[in-house]
């Protein structure tokens, strides 16, 4: 949500991937059922507070998804199997969020974390291990659909 709603960057891979969510966002977002969790809310409210509360804005009316106990354990469960740092719990509870409640996709540009080829089989065989199906887990950009078509 924060490229959704943040200032143009003057990073141009920054820029790029705002551009890229604005695109999804005009173009795909209603072909889609949107939902968002605590933990997002409780990442938008940081920061700048004129940002945070565009953000906030950005986020209002779509539904919220709980945490709840499985998606805790999941999210554990991704740590302790070290696929992910201890510090990076917050991305492992997105995961954990998205997969218990059976979304089918978790979009995100952390690539880092969440969208990261090299991790994701890894998660994706922990989950299952746990009788979980992991969602397709991608940017924006993967799912901005036939450019060519709209």
């Amino acid at each position: 949500m924060s490229y959704l709603s943040a200032r143009r960057s003057r990073d141009p891979i920054s820029a790029a991937h705002q551009q890229i969510t604005v695109e999804w966002w005009r173009r795909r977002h209603l072909d889609f059922d949107i939902f968002t969790s605590e933990v997002v809310v409780a990442e938008a409210r940081l920061g700048d507070p004129v940002a945070a509360r565009l953000r906030l804005d950005t986020l209002h009316g779509i539904p919220l998804l709980e945490v709840t106990e499985p998606a805790r354990s999941l999210a554990e469960a991704i740590i302790q199997s070290t696929v992910l740092p201890r510090e990076a719990f917050p991305d492992a509870l997105h995961i954990a969020i998205a997969t218990t409640h059976e979304l089918d996709y978790l979009l995100t540009w952390n690539c880092a974390h969440i969208a990261n080829a090299e991790i994701l089989p890894r998660i994706a065989l922990l989950c299952d291990d746990l009788g979980f199906a992991l969602p397709y887990i991608c940017t924006p950009e993967e799912l901005i659909g036939d450019t060519y078509a709209h």
